[in-house]
């Protein structure tokens, strides 16, 4: 019989409560460097990372409500004090509640897809939330994104080209997680590599800002 799992009040932040820019600071009561993950799952990247960077603050969304209520507890048993967990779409939140230049790293860990053209629309990777990403980075802020969809990789690759007086392709340096053979280390990347699929990943780092002449 599962383990029953558990729910942490002080993981999560209630969207409800949130009617402006949220204060990071204030969030984790200290000045530290903010990671966000979009789609953080059963929360495997974000304990572990949280776990290698202390000095770090993390916090995670996840809109499925059964992936999120894990996370809520493999987080709150973990006793991570630097993680914070948030159920609420993702482009929305980032767009209306979070600070320009206040993140210092976007992770995008094997987003849905949206295989049919149809629903394309619906990808993160896009116009409108990569200005959105560009916004709330910090220059020399990194966005990592890691996909087995070569489709969906085409269009991040594309994307970012079409941003490049805003954003120059760095090295995808391996999570904390991440085994031999493993980019990022989550519960879909092993899933991916054991049914022998090929994992695409990419990193871009904002450019910093110059003053003008």
């Amino acid at each position: 019989m599962p383990r029953p799992l558990k729910y942490y009040p002080s993981v999560v932040i209630d969207p409800e409560t949130i009617s402006d820019k949220l204060s990071f600071s204030d969030l984790f009561g200290r000045n530290a460097p903010v990671h966000i993950e979009i789609g953080s799952g059963k929360g495997t990247f974000i304990v572990t990372q949280a776990t290698a960077q202390p000095d770090a603050d993390f916090l995670g969304i996840e809109w499925a409500s059964k992936y999120y209520r894990y996370a809520i507890d493999r987080v709150g048993r973990w006793s991570l004090k630097n993680v914070r967990l948030l159920r609420t779409d993702a482009a929305i939140f980032l767009a209306d509640h979070v600070n320009d230049q206040s993140v210092s790293v976007i992770h995008l860990y094997f987003p849905d897809p949206w295989p049919k053209k149809r629903h394309h629309k619906r990808r993160f990777v896009n116009q409108s939330n990569i200005e959105q990403v560009y916004r709330i980075l910090v220059p020399k802020g990194v966005f990592k994104m890691a996909t087995d969809h070569a489709d969906y990789f085409e269009q991040m690759q594309t994307v970012v080209k079409e941003n490049s007086e805003k954003f120059e392709i760095v090295e995808f340096l391996p999570t904390a997680g991440a085994q031999t053979g493993e980019w990022v280390g989550t519960n879909f990347e092993r899933k991916y590599l054991k049914e022998e699929r090929s994992v695409y990943t990419l990193a871009v780092m904002k450019k910093a800002l110059t003053s003008p002449i």
